[in-house]
Order: structure tokens, then sequence, then C-alpha cells
């Protein structure tokens, strides 16, 4: 077992990794909140596969528990959404002590923070994330939020969870498309802060794809303490915490104008990544390697290095509603050699359409 402390002043909290934990959830969450009220919040793949465990460990700990299914994808992650778990909290009398435990992906987790976020002015929350996107990204930070049809994460908040807990023997039942898709949030941090890291993920990558425990546990645990390290130093984006959005500026465009129906986000990220290398080689700041070495792993993994249907207007035009646009100036973060990044006000709309048509 392996843990992280996420140093947030009073926001702190504990991240836990290990594989087959979570028959143990109950006990580890009744450490750090009393057993109350609480509701299990999964969607109707995640269900059937650990939905009994989950429950059955937290009443074992006196929770007064009830497991709350959606159907869920990208292009559900709504307002309307929302206003279906509210019900399911009005129904089981949650009060402002209560508990929601997200159990499943970075989609779940996401929405399941937000209402947590905001339903009496917040409650408790615990991240229990099922795909290696979630594990290394999206149940880490506190960034909670719904998309709207003019835009991804347009609507939400800052909250941070009480916990995370981590088992690394979900990723065991993950279609392989997840897994492929979750390397490439792993990919990211190796880019952004550490080199080495990248070079391992490069050395290793056959066996991370075939789930062997140790290399599946070396990139988790590195990328959660990558993550958290930079929230700690930024926890509402500010600042430098926007490195972590690498490759995400152009990724979110390409899923807001597809309806979040044609890519994965860690599909859409890779393709952000490449796009804004080619940017950064463009503006003389980083050499072809920079971009060859993605390009190289991305392959391995059977990626696609750019989108070949939607119009290269469409997607600057689209970048302009990006929540990360400060009056009228597009932010990017930009590339200069493999384990860093800078961010920048300066791409113009020439440069961006280049990479796109390149």
């Amino acid at each position: 077992m392996k843990e992280i402390f996420v140093d947030l002043g009073t926001d702190s909290y504990n991240i836990t990794i290990d594989n087959g934990i979570l028959n143990q959830v109950g006990t580890l969450i009744s450490k750090v909140i009393t057993p109350r009220k609480a509701i299990v919040v999964t969607d109707n793949i995640v269900a059937p596969l650990y939905g009994k465990i989950v429950l059955d460990s937290l009443s074992e700990c006196r929770f007064d528990v009830k497991l709350v299914s959606l159907a869920l994808g990208e292009e559900q992650k709504t307002l309307s959404k929302a206003e279906e778990l509210y019900e399911h909290l009005f129904d089981h009398e949650m009060d402002r002590k209560s508990l929601i435990v997200a159990l499943g992906g970075g989609v779940l987790g996401d929405l399941a923070g937000f209402v947590a976020a905001t339903f009496m002015r917040g409650i408790p929350f615990v991240q229990i994330p099922t795909t290696l996107l979630a594990h290394v990204d999206s149940s880490i930070g506190g960034k909670v939020a719904v998309n709207h049809p003019r835009g991804k994460n347009m609507i939400g908040c800052f909250y941070q969870p009480k916990a995370v807990f981590i088992d690394t023997d979900t990723l065991r039942t993950l279609p392989k498309a997840e897994i492929t898709a979750g390397m490439v949030e792993v990919m990211k941090y190796g880019m952004i802060k550490d080199a080495d890291f990248f070079e391992y993920i490069d050395k290793h990558l056959p066996e991370i794809l075939a789930l062997d425990p140790d290399a599946l546990e070396e990139i988790i645990y590195n990328s959660c303490k990558t993550k958290a390290s930079v929230v700690e130093l930024d926890e509402t984006e500010q600042g430098v915490r926007a490195i972590l959005n690498y490759g995400h500026t152009i990724g979110h465009a390409l899923e807001a104008l597809t309806s979040y129906k044609k890519y994965r986000h860690g599909d859409a990220v890779a393709m952000g990544m490449i796009y804004v290398s080619k940017i950064a080689r463009a503006m003389n700041l980083a050499d072809d390697t920079v971009l060859k070495r993605q390009e190289s792993l991305f392959l391995k993994l059977g990626l696609s290095l750019k989108d070949t249907e939607l119009n290269p207007h469409d997607i600057v035009s689209k970048l302009y509603q990006d929540k990360k646009t400060i009056a009228g100036k597009l932010r990017f973060v930009l590339p200069t050699r493999i384990g860093n990044v800078i961010i920048d006000d300066s791409v113009s709309d020439k440069t961006i359409l280049n990479a796109l048509t390149e």
C-alpha cells in the first residue's frame, strides 16, 4: 500500500494506492469520516462489477448506505443528470453531514463531486476511481464539473474529496481502449515535469499494457504524486496548475465539436498534445525530438495523431470558448523539451491553423 498526502491545509487528504482494497473501503473511509448516511454513486457498467463489494463494506461499518446507478457517458455529464442525482439525495434524506462516494470513472467522479459540492452548499465526498484516467487525473485535485453543449466542464467548481482510494485491480476489468486512453494522461505527467518518468513509460510500456502489478503501481503512484505536487502549489489554477492542461485545450475543443461521442477524453488529449507540440516547434520553442517521441508512444498505443474530419477553422473558433481564455487571448501549454512546458498566450490563429492542417 502506498499513500500520498495532498497538503491543502484544512482541505488536505490522502490518496491510498493498493491492489484488492475495495472490500476494505468501509473500514478505510470510517477512519476519515464517522459512519453516517451515505450514497454510493456509480454507473451501470461499474455497478455489477464492484457495487455490492463497496456497499457491503460500508454497511458492515455502520454506514446507512444506498447505491445509485446512473447511465453515463461524457455526453450525459449535464445539469439534468445532476438534477436526477439530487432527487436520489432527497429520497435518502441526506443532510449536510451525509457522504457521497463516487465509484467509477472520470465522468462519474466529476458529476458526483459537482453534486456533492452544490447540495446544501457542500457535503463530504470520497473518490473511488475505477479507470486508469480517473486513477491518475480526474479523482485528484478537486475539479468537479458538468458539461454544456458549448464547452466541456464549463459549469463547476473546486471542491476537494475527503479521501481517494485507488484499487489497481479494477483495471483488470477495463477495456483495452480505456487503458490506452488513460495512458495519455500518464504520459502527460512525464511531459510536463518528469523526463525520467517519460523514459520509464517508454521502456516499460509492454509491462504496463500487460497490467503488470508493479508497473501499474509505479505509473499510478508517480502520476498522482506529480499531480498532487502541482495542486498543492496552485489549488484553484491561478498560475502553475494550468500546466496540467497540457493537450487539453485543443482536446476539449475536439470533444465538444463532436458532441462528446466520437473521441474518448484520452484520445482527444493525445491529438491535442501533438498539435501543441507542432505549435511549439513552429515557434522555435521545441525541436523535432519532442514531437517525434510523443508520436512514437502514441502509435505504440494505437492512437490517432490528428483529426481528419473537423474543419480547422471550427476548431479555432471553439478554442475561444474555452474557460482558460482570458480577455480574448488563448492560453496554451507548450512543451520546450521532454519534462518541461511553459504557459503561453501569444500563439496566433495562423500558427494554430498551420498545426491543425499540417
